[in-house]
């Protein structure tokens, strides 16, 4: 299969992360927090894809976090959210995220050969193999209390979707998880559509290596993603004999001055929805192993504004430093969420992107 454009792209990779949701990445109860109606959404993808940002990303959740504004309680389904951008868009990628439990593999594999097709091959797929227990108890599932079956299952899921887009013909398959009988891929993409993961565990990020083409952690050290980041492209590299990059993501608080920013954080932090908080921190350490544990207070206060992504606070000269550290720790590009992603994007794609390029690394 011919090489995607989207992993030739020779720059520092930007996205927005969330926008699918009810509050997007800010676990907020303030009056202006993001509305994750269709309208909202197709009006940042729009601005986004103007402005040559590269991807969206969006999170599937079937129920909410509770708390007084059940943050993530309101979700647009991500495959027919990213189809319908990707048929209002030019240039921009957009991915579908899919629970490998909850989503056949033969239906996944057609919907991407689908999408891609709509959109001349800007489609990606984010696979998630699970975590969240209690998302599992509202389809009816049961959360595997082992990753080796978790990772295991998501293999098998993977490796049928990878034969769909490949393989000419019918063929069987008699694995542990599936048994399928002459089953096809038809149409299949013309390339295979970019591949995101985000893994903590250690299965976890040997499936991202033999899978993905990006695996996205969070950057909470800088001293220690740097390490973290190098050690996960050297495994990829030599026990896969893959290029796998490592994404981040980030929140933005980005104004004319350094003041405003801060004031803005803390206005954020101040009216945060602290029950969702605990709720999302107790479930992430319960049941992922995405954060560091000795961490906890940081990520908490992380978690309120920006759901445990890189703060990006300050003037635009500030928010581009914080973004240039992050190329320089190793990562290969991360998304971006504000409070408000329609509202606050233009400012930042007027002072910020200007800055990055002349940089060097846009």
């Amino acid at each position: 299969m011919t090489t995607h454009p989207f992993l030739q792209r020779d720059r520092f990779l930007l996205g927005t992360f969330a926008s699918n949701c009810s509050g997007g990445m800010t676990v907020s109860k303030l009056p202006n927090r993001w509305r994750a109606t269709w309208e909202n959404n197709l009006r940042l993808a729009k601005l986004l894809d103007d402005a040559d940002i590269d991807f969206m990303l969006p999170i599937a959740r079937w129920i909410g976090y509770g708390g007084e504004t059940n943050f993530h309680g309101y979700v647009l389904e991500t495959i027919t959210w990213a189809t319908a951008l990707l048929a209002h868009t030019r240039q921009i990628n957009v991915f579908g995220t899919i629970h490998t439990t909850a989503n056949h593999p033969v239906v996944v594999a057609k919907q991407l050969a689908t999408m891609a097709q709509i959109s001349g091959n800007r489609a990606g797929l984010n696979v998630v193999a699970g975590w969240n227990k209690p998302e599992y108890e509202a389809l009816g599932l049961t959360l595997p209390d082992d990753h080796e079956t978790r990772y295991g299952y998501a293999q098998e899921w993977f490796e049928i979707i990878s034969k769909l887009w490949t393989h000419d013909g019918r063929f069987d398959w008699d694995g542990t998880y599936f048994q399928l009988k002459r089953t096809y891929g038809d149409p299949r993409p013309d390339m295979r559509p970019p591949i995101f993961n985000a893994a903590g565990s250690g299965l976890g990020r040997d499936f991202a290596c033999r899978n993905a083409d990006f695996l996205f952690t969070p950057a909470i050290d800088l001293e220690r993603s740097r390490d973290e980041v190098a050690e996960i492209k050297t495994k990829a590299w030599e026990q896969n004999q893959r290029k796998v990059g490592v994404l981040t993501f980030s929140h933005v608080v980005c104004r004319p001055t350094e003041a405003e920013a801060k004031a803005d954080w803390e206005n954020t932090l101040a009216n945060a929805d602290w029950a969702a908080v605990d709720n999302l921190v107790n479930l992430q350490f319960a049941h992922a192993q995405s954060f560091p544990h000795d961490l906890l207070a940081l990520i908490r206060e992380r978690m309120a504004a920006g759901h445990g992504g890189f703060p990006l606070v300050g003037t635009p000269e500030q928010v581009a430093d914080g973004l240039m550290q992050l190329h320089e720790a190793g990562f290969a590009g991360s998304t971006l969420s504000f409070l408000d992603y329609a509202e606050e994007f233009p400012y930042f794609r007027d002072e910020v992107l200007p800055i990055l390029s002349a940089r060097g690394i846009r």
